[in-house]
């Protein structure tokens, strides 16, 4: 057994078991043998007051310089919808390049250290129902049970969270958004011009869904931001799907570290033939976006969860469960 490899926090629980057991052991002596020759019998004299004041001392310094628990976090799971698709030719694939045409939405609750994040916001809240919807579009969507009900499931209203962050501002990720105005809003800069001062010039932006956004506390991001400042939960700038798309880099202490999508990717076939929807704002972009996340994957060993690939969205665990 090789203890240079334990924790240095064990050197301090070693140290208090040494002293506890030296203190038995010396309450154990026979007080006439302790002052057995002594001029006085005063306590000051007496060695088993002394060896318990060495005990009090080492907890009073354990308790003010040990190192603090390490901070839990758990990733939740929540079904904001599904899309189904007749054609995915719009995404940069052809039809006969895959066979799916289901598309999940999720939604997702980081908790970490006492605080929560809200990582996409699913269907817009108006399209829950018991019977799949038709969008003009002619996409069909089906959302049985909103997220604000799922979170009630938890005991949790949108008030009791800290920050909220989007991958990006399409309907299908910023649909519960309204209903988090209170929180502090983290946002690329770029999505943020976008999608608050010029969505006019974008008409994938709907601004009805994220009006109350307008005046919630905010931080506008030029890059990759640690969420909590411990490296835990990561925003990952990767623009090109919209201007300032971002995805969510989260390093679980049990599971593993995990890379939320966006919409970076929107099909496994999209991942392996570098395949860029016909609506992203810059291609190019995103194509330098996949190569900086793959990158980011390699290094990090983590594993992707592409939001949209339904199989993979079915296979996780939904809330109430978790990761961690």
């Amino acid at each position: 057994m090789d203890i240079t490899n334990w924790p240095v926090v064990w050197a301090n629980y070693v140290s208090i078991a040494g002293f506890i057991f030296l203190g038995v052991l010396v309450w154990l002596i026979p007080k006439r043998l302790i002052f057995s020759g002594a001029k006085s019998n005063a306590r000051w004299r007496d060695v088993r007051w002394w060896a318990s004041a060495l005990i009090l001392l080492q907890l009073v310094i354990y308790a003010t310089f040990a190192p603090p628990a390490a901070a839990e976090t758990r990733l939740y799971i929540f079904d904001c919808g599904t899309l189904y698709l007749d054609d995915v030719s719009a995404f940069g694939l052809s039809n006969e390049e895959t066979d799916a045409r289901v598309m999940s939405v999720p939604c997702y609750m980081v908790e970490h250290g006492g605080k929560r994040l809200l990582w996409d916001g699913g269907l817009p809240l108006s399209l829950v129902g018991d019977s799949r919807q038709t969008l003009p579009t002619g996409l069909q969507t089906f959302y049985p049970r909103s997220l604000l009900d799922q979170l009630a499931m938890l005991n949790l209203q949108p008030e009791d969270f800290d920050y909220i962050a989007f991958s990006h501002f399409h309907f299908d990720h910023i649909g519960a958004a309204n209903a988090f105005a209170d929180a502090h809003l983290l946002i690329q800069e770029a999505e943020y011009q976008a999608a608050f001062v010029d969505h006019e010039k974008y008409p994938v932006f709907d601004a009805s869904l994220y009006a109350a956004l307008t005046d919630s506390p905010r931080t506008l991001l030029q890059g990759d931001h640690d969420v909590f400042g411990d490296g835990v939960v990561t925003l990952v700038s990767a623009p090109g799907h919209t201007p300032g798309h971002q995805v969510l880099l989260v390093r679980l202490p049990e599971y593993g570290p995990v890379l939320l999508s966006g919409d970076l990717y929107h099909f496994s076939e999209t991942r392996s033939l570098r395949r860029t929807p016909v609506f992203n704002t810059d291609a190019e972009e995103t194509l330098r976006s996949m190569d900086k996340v793959e990158a980011l994957i390699a290094a990090t060993g983590a594993t992707l969860w592409i939001e949209h690939v339904k199989a993979q969205t079915d296979a996780l665990k939904a809330a109430p469960d978790y990761y961690r």
